[in-house]
């Protein structure tokens, strides 16, 4: 079998392994699936929990997309080839409590083929990060560590260098270099060589994406049930007026998807449901909300 086909098989098992573990966690809601077509080619799968015990709004989706490279392809993304070809799992979860983070992930592959359909480059790209609205180290060590767990059955080496590429990554530069929320790992353009194999990179792949569900869910059982008050709620919409920033104007996959002419609903579902941008705010100094602010300026080691 092919890599493309194992990836393709991975990411839709992923998907219903993640959704399940969700819905046990949430104790309400259940996802609703679209499937979907991209006139261009390809098409994929989005799954979304809404209004649920603990998720207020939230994504698991599939896409195995292809095309034509178009000009605006090679001159806004780079990509120099005649055709492409790529296939991933997207997910992002609004949790209601604000004492829940908020998590992302994506892992994908991506092809680049010539007028004669020969490959002619390929590469894994993929990592997995937390948004807190309120900081509770002992989560933050948690998420860090499972993800260092991943890294090291793979290379000793990776999670140093993914965590920095993570935290340089998911940065507000507009807002002062703010960071979107504490991290985790980021990684882009791996290619297969002699050294470490397209397998090598689709099981690393596979096994971040599982450890979604031992990263974070046992997170969301700690916090999911801790009582709070308006003014909780008023700064978690503040921050996620923050994360729409960074989605909106920086994010890669957003827009990859929109160059491409995606499926708008499903790349934008990674947006929250409710959101304030006030001006010019700024939380009382030594509050827990300006901890959290303080600690994403600036990356911390946390494990």
């Amino acid at each position: 079998m092919s890599i493309k086909k194992q990836w393709i098989e991975t990411i839709e098992a992923m998907q219903n392994d993640i959704c399940s573990a969700l819905e046990q966690c949430d104790g309400k809601a259940t996802f609703e699936e679209n499937s979907w077509q991209r006139p261009d080619g390809g098409g994929g799968k989005t799954r979304i929990i809404a209004n649920g015990a603990v998720f207020e709004k939230g994504g698991v989706n599939t896409s195995v997309v292809f095309g034509t490279v178009t000009d605006t392809m090679r001159k806004e993304l780079n990509i120099n080839g005649d055709k492409w070809f790529a296939c991933g799992l997207s997910l992002v979860l609004h949790p209601s409590n604000p004492f829940v983070p908020t998590v992302h992930c994506n892992y994908r592959m991506f092809e680049l083929y010539d007028q004669n359909d020969q490959m002619i480059s390929s590469w894994f790209g993929g990592g997995t990060d937390l948004t807190p609205y309120y900081l509770f180290d002992e989560d933050a060590i948690l998420f860090h560590q499972i993800y260092k767990n991943s890294c090291d059955r793979f290379d000793p080496s990776f999670y140093s260098k993914f965590k920095t590429e993570c935290d340089d990554y998911f940065v507000n530069e507009h807002r002062n270099n703010e960071r979107r929320g504490i991290g985790g790992i980021f990684y882009d353009h791996q290619k297969p060589d002699s050294i470490r194999s397209a397998e090598f990179w689709l099981n690393f792949s596979k096994s971040c994406g599982y450890g979604l569900i031992e990263a974070y869910i046992p997170i969301v059982e700690r916090r999911k049930n801790i009582p709070f008050l308006e003014s909780h709620k008023h700064w978690q919409e503040i921050r996620r007026g923050r994360y729409v920033e960074f989605n909106l104007l920086h994010d890669r996959g957003t827009i990859f998807g929109l160059k491409t002419k995606g499926r708008t609903e499903s790349i934008l579902m990674s947006l929250p449901p409710t959101v304030r941008f006030e001006y010019n705010h700024h939380p009382v100094a030594g509050s827990e909300e300006d901890r959290l602010l303080q600690t994403c300026l600036k990356p911390r080691e946390w494990v």
